[in-house]
C-alpha cells in the first residue's frame, strides 16, 4: 500500500514538472493574452511598479500594439513603436531615445507582447485561478533576463509582471484594464503642449 502511494506521488510530481515546462501551453496563454492586450483599437490600465533600483511609482497607461503612453506623478512617456519621448517634470526636459527591451518594460508593462515571440524559453504553471508563465532569455545579452507573468485563466488579462534585469527584480501590478479606441496621435510627443521644455536627443 505504502509503495503504491509513493509511486502515485512520484507520478504526480513528474506530471507537474512536465506541465511547468510545457512551452506549447505557455505560448498559447501568451498568444491569447497578447491578442487581448494588443488589440487593434487600444486599451488602458492602472499600474504600480516597485523595484530595488527605482523605488516605487504608479500611474496610468494607454497601449495600442507596441505603442504606449504612460503617466506617473514624476514623468510622462510616449512611444510610437520606435521612438520614445520621456518628459521629466522635475527638470522640464524631454529625452528622446530608441529604448531597449528593459527600458520599455520599465514604463510599459505590456512590452512582453512582442518580446516573448523570440529569444525566450517558456514554461507555465497554475496558481489558483491564474496561469503563471515563466520566460527565460536564451541569450545572455538580452537586457530582460527573466519574466514571471501572472494571467487570469478565464479573461487572459495580466495581473502581475515580475521582471529580472541584471541582478535585480522589478514587480508591476496591473488593475482596471479595459479596451477602448485610442488614436495613434496619443503615442507621439507634441512640442506645442510643452513649449518651455528642453528636448534632448539621445539617439
Amino acid at each position: 500500500m505504502k509503495k503504491s502511494i509513493i509511486i502515485l506521488l512520484l507520478a504526480a510530481l513528474q506530471t507537474i514538472g512536465t506541465y511547468a515546462q510545457n512551452p506549447a501551453l505557455a505560448r498559447k496563454v501568451l498568444d491569447k493574452t497578447a491578442a487581448i492586450v494588443g488589440n487593434k483599437r487600444g486599451a488602458s490600465a492602472h499600474f504600480k511598479l516597485s523595484g530595488a533600483k527605482m523605488g516605487t511609482a504608479s500611474g496610468t497607461i494607454a497601449i495600442k500594439g507596441s505603442m504606449f503612453h504612460a503617466r506617473t506623478s514624476q514623468a510622462i512617456v510616449w512611444y510610437n513603436g520606435k521612438t520614445q519621448w520621456s518628459y521629466l517634470k522635475s527638470t522640464n526636459e524631454v529625452n528622446v531615445s530608441n529604448p531597449s527591451d528593459a527600458q520599455r518594460m520599465r514604463m510599459n508593462p505590456y512590452a512582453f507582447i512582442t518580446m516573448y515571440k523570440s529569444g525566450y524559453k517558456l514554461g507555465v504553471t497554475t496558481k489558483g485561478s491564474n496561469y503563471v508563465v515563466h520566460m527565460v532569455a536564451q541569450n545572455s545579452r538580452k537586457s530582460v533576463k527573466e519574466i514571471y507573468l501572472t494571467v487570469n485563466s478565464k479573461s487572459y488579462v495580466p495581473r502581475t509582471i515580475k521582471v529580472k534585469e541584471g541582478g535585480s527584480w522589478m514587480t508591476i501590478t496591473l488593475s482596471q484594464f479595459q479596451t477602448k479606441n485610442i488614436p495613434n496621435s496619443t503615442f507621439i510627443f507634441k512640442q506645442k503642449e510643452f513649449p518651455s521644455a528642453e528636448v534632448i536627443d539621445l539617439r
